[in-house]
């Protein structure tokens, strides 16, 4: 028997109405609506009929985005990133990252939108001022970034990672400046006194370059910009001047970036004896640099990453990085705006840091003599 005999066929595309199936038994679209929506109003024999004739006409249910219309809620949280979306999957340290964000609003029963930072046209805050979201993680967002305004100007429950809390708005990061310390303090222990940084990009315009005393402190990403302070603070105590440590900015945090800039500071004279890159991904550019000008790592350069990515492990050599909780950070950043949406948020306005620790392996050693 052919699974659609006695099956209307509706041309594609058209979505079968409630009060098709009304007129087809004969009752009105209420009572049909009911069947679905308040199943409890019907006798069972009657919510069975209405069912077999919307399989029969091709009634689906009712529309969702109506519904959600209705109710004016979306059940969709947003995540919000400084960067395209084509990031988001291509950096190893935001798929952890959205791994924790996905297992708490999977956990609420939510669904998750990912909203660009950049596109090809530039900042688009209409996209952000009509997602169909209910509430949004605003995610490492320069503090003047048009996007972030929208955003907020939307009045929608929100969570703020990776920056300064916006007004009452909670935030979910870690002691970058404290962490960068500690790596830059690593590396000061070992006898290096000629180091070199890769940062990722430390303002809302994009670029690439050697970067000057001035822009280091008027940084408005707050990850790149604490973590300069942190380097800064470090070997300054060791009597060296922040001033006279080249730093190149990367556009993007990427091993190609990071093999650029590694390529720039090791051509200088002196050479750098040690790199400190504030993230995993440009450090494995660096550590592909030393490798093709036929540098010995850590005999004669150490390399410092930031994040900790599965592949820091699994690199030639190991790469010594500052662990970060990825995962835990999307899982802590999604609860909290769960929990405003069920406005049960126990935790107001506080800023909420997680732990941090220096792994080492095998990129770094003792300064060569």
């Amino acid at each position: 028997m052919d699974v659609n005999e006695g099956k209307r066929k509706t041309p594609l595309g058209r979505r079968v109405t409630v009060k098709e199936v009304a007129a087809e038994l004969g009752i009105s679209p209420s009572t049909v609506s009911n069947a679905y929506n308040r199943p409890d109003q019907l006798s069972a024999d009657l919510r069975e009929r209405v069912f077999e004739t919307a399989h029969k006409l091709g009634y689906t249910g009712p529309d969702p985005f109506g519904r959600g219309l209705r109710q004016r809620r979306a059940n969709v949280v947003g995540v919000l990133f400084r960067d395209r979306l084509s990031y988001a999957f291509a950096d190893p340290a935001a798929v952890l990252f959205l791994e924790g964000v996905s297992e708490a609003v999977e956990e609420a029963g939510l669904g998750l939108l990912l909203l660009p930072g950049g596109s090809l046209g530039g900042r688009d805050t209409e996209a952000i001022r009509a997602a169909a979201v209910d509430g949004v993680l605003i995610h490492s967002m320069a503090a003047d970034d048009p996007l972030v305004s929208a955003a907020i100007e939307r009045r929608l429950p929100a969570v703020v990672v990776d920056q300064p809390p916006i007004g009452t708005v909670p935030s979910v990061g870690i002691d970058d400046e404290g962490a960068a310390r500690v790596a830059a303090e690593h590396l000061l222990e070992l006898g290096h006194r000629r180091l070199g940084v890769v940062s990722f990009r430390l303002a809302l315009e994009t670029r690439s370059g050697m970067v000057e005393p001035q822009r280091r402190g008027a940084a408005t990403l707050r990850p790149s910009g604490a973590r300069l302070r942190g380097v800064a603070k470090a070997v300054s105590a060791a009597g060296i001047s922040w001033d006279d440590v080249p730093v190149y900015e990367c556009a993007v945090s990427s091993p190609a970036e990071g093999k650029t800039a590694a390529e720039a500071l090791l051509s200088r004279d002196p050479r750098p004896t040690a790199i400190l890159a504030l993230s995993d991904q440009m450090a494995f550019g660096v550590l592909e640099a030393a490798t093709q000008i036929g540098l010995s790592v850590p005999d004669d350069l150490s390399v410092v990453g930031f994040d900790d990515v599965p592949e820091a492990a699994r690199s030639a050599p190991p790469l010594t990085t500052l662990h970060q909780p990825h995962v835990e950070k999307g899982l802590q950043a999604g609860r909290k705006l769960v929990a405003q949406l069920r406005e049960e948020d126990p935790d107001g306005q506080e800023e909420l840091f997680l732990l941090t620790r220096l792994v080492v392996r095998g990129s770094t050693a003792q300064a060569p003599s």
